[in-house]
């Protein structure tokens, strides 16, 4: 049955963002270079075909984060500078979750009145807001935990918007419940759901691999990989709000250890399952160079 149009988007949407899981998970591991017909061939056990993966290394390409490059005469692309300040600026966040701030550090707000003329630059900017974990709470009136000031303000000046922005930090003194209004702030019952859909989805995993006296190190690549492009979208959705402020069964913390659990117990293994598709020649055809007792022509 041919694919259909509506299929074909959602495909190349998951072949990116697998992409770029790949590229901050594995390939900064191995030296920031990928051999192309290996990685091909690596990412077809994630259920990526070889078409979607290229397509989606051409417009990392495009978009500045891979440049070809060979080594030992094999065809690969290198991250770039900006692939690589891209990738780490969201590591401490990924990597490591934003703990919950201190209710008693008060609170970062930000004000902004950006003309109609400039209407690109005020969607920019609430973007960024909404990223660094800022939730609305009012006509262009946005509320972060108090340590994200420099972040806020590096966003602003980034977008020569500082004349156009006013910014505070205070603490809640009185009025409207403080509850109450983070409810009207962020979406924090989407955020949770998330958050329970990933506990939902690898719990068992992990106690299975806790039990497990070997891991097949194709499996764990494959879970390993799942499992961070399924986690690196969450932290940056949740502000790290103050437990005063949550409910109770805020499940944030308990998908925290969850993943620290899985990555513990994957990432060895899931890198030097890799390691194999970096040698100088394609696995496939090393295998069929064996089989028919002849070295193939490099490409």
């Amino acid at each position: 049955m041919s694919e259909s149009k509506e299929t074909r988007p959602a495909a190349a949407g998951r072949s990116r963002t697998v992409l770029v899981s790949f590229l901050g998970a594995i390939v900064r591991k191995m030296g920031n270079w990928m051999p192309i017909a290996g990685t091909v061939e690596l990412l077809a056990e994630s259920g990526l075909d070889a078409a979607s993966v290229r397509t989606a290394v051409f417009r990392l390409k495009k978009r500045g984060w891979l440049e070809p490059e060979s080594r030992a005469g094999v065809r690969g692309y290198a991250l770039t500078p900006a692939a690589l300040d891209a990738l780490a600026s969201g590591d401490e966040v990924i990597w490591h979750a934003r703990q919950p701030a201190d209710l008693g550090d008060g609170w970062c707000l930000v004000n902004f009145s950006v003309p109609e003329s400039a209407r690109a630059k005020r969607h920019q900017l609430t973007a960024h807001l909404t990223s660094l974990g800022f939730g609305n709470i009012g006509s262009a009136v946005w509320i972060a935990p108090a340590r994200m000031l420099s972040s806020a303000q590096r966003a602003i000046e980034e977008l020569e918007l500082t004349g156009q922005c006013a910014v505070f930090v205070g603490a809640y003194a009185a009025g409207q419940d403080l509850a109450a209004m983070v409810r009207n702030g962020w979406d924090l019952d989407g955020i949770d759901r998330r958050y329970q859909e990933f506990i939902a989805d690898y719990a068992a995993e992990a106690d299975r691999l806790a039990r497990a006296d070997h891991v097949d190190g194709r499996h764990a690549f494959i879970t390993y990989l799942s499992v961070v492009d399924h986690w690196r979208k969450l932290p940056f959705r949740d502000p790290g709000l103050p437990p005063e402020v949550l409910t109770p069964a805020w499940n944030g913390p308990a998908a925290v250890r969850l993943f620290e659990r899985l990555v513990a117990s994957l990432e060895g293994r899931a890198l030097a399952h890799a390691a194999a598709y970096w040698h100088t020649r394609p696995r496939a055809a090393a295998a069929a160079a064996g089989a028919n007792g002849r070295t193939p022509r490099s490409r």
